[in-house]
């Protein structure tokens, strides 16, 4: 049985509206245009909200994508006692700019009010909280809660299902995701350089159980919890299980690939 209706978000182009709830049964797909989707690894510096956002603010506007997913805790770097960040945070102002000025929606990563690692939605009009993540890992759950339910956000008549890091691994994630009824698995993480396969090895096993595109926002550079080097490799993936783009292993890459 899916989630109720409140896990339905829609993002609207025409005017950049927060996102907003729906119906989950609608429809639309036949009348949708491809997906402009980029997968973004910009260099972050440890706890400085300012200086992150301005990162993201660029790589918003070098991407002309509709979506820009982010890694894991983008907005902070991996620090596991970051102070949360509100959505009305001014430090979020260049990133909302950015977005008002391409018709952006990204999804960035950060501590939130009530303890929960978020995914971020930021359009034209501001942030909201879209996501929170649902499986912890060991260090993480000595200051975090999970989320409770999983999301899905209408972009376009795009169905998008929000994921961050561990989740990825967890199949009862994708399966609960999937059964609201998605055209792409999007996820930011955070994985050691010796673990790069992961990201392909998870990417293949939903993709192999939903037929779905999966894009990955990976982190790239050191950041704190101990990654004193991370994977990189954002990339995108194809429902068939082909790599549609791919990222280096250095902070401030990127890919765009055209979902249609």
């Amino acid at each position: 049985m899916p989630p109720p209706y409140e896990a339905i978000l829609r993002v609207d182009h025409e005017d950049d509206r927060p996102a907003t709830r729906v119906d989950p049964t609608g429809g639309g797909a036949e009348n949708r245009t491809p997906l402009r989707l980029a997968v973004a690894q910009p260099l972050c510096v440890p706890l400085d909200v300012a200086a992150n956002a301005r990162a993201h603010a660029a790589a918003v506007r070098a991407a002309r994508a509709r979506v820009v997913v982010f890694p894991e805790l983008s907005l902070t770097g991996y620090e596991l006692d970051a102070p949360v960040v509100s959505v009305d945070d001014p430090r979020l102002t260049p990133l909302v700019e950015a977005c008002a000025g391409t018709g952006a929606l990204a999804l960035a990563g950060a501590p939130v009010a009530g303890d929960h690692i978020a995914v971020l939605a930021v359009t034209g009009a501001g942030v909201t909280v879209a996501y929170r993540k649902m499986w912890l890992g060991d260090a993480e759950a000595r200051r975090f809660r999970p989320g409770d339910a999983p999301v899905v956000l209408d972009v376009d008549g795009w169905r998008l299902g929000l994921a961050v890091c561990k989740d990825t691994g967890v199949v009862a994630h994708a399966e609960r995701t999937a059964a609201l009824g998605i055209d792409v698995y999007a996820a930011g993480v955070v994985e050691a350089a010796r673990d790069a396969a992961v990201i392909d090895q998870r990417a293949q096993r939903i993709i192999a159980a939903h037929r779905v595109w999966v894009a990955v926002a990976s982190f790239a550079g050191a950041t704190g919890g101990g990654y004193t080097e991370t994977a990189g490799r954002s990339g995108v993936w194809t429902p068939e299980g082909e790599v549609a783009g791919r990222a280096g292993t250095e902070p401030g890459e990127s890919v765009r690939v055209s979902l249609g």
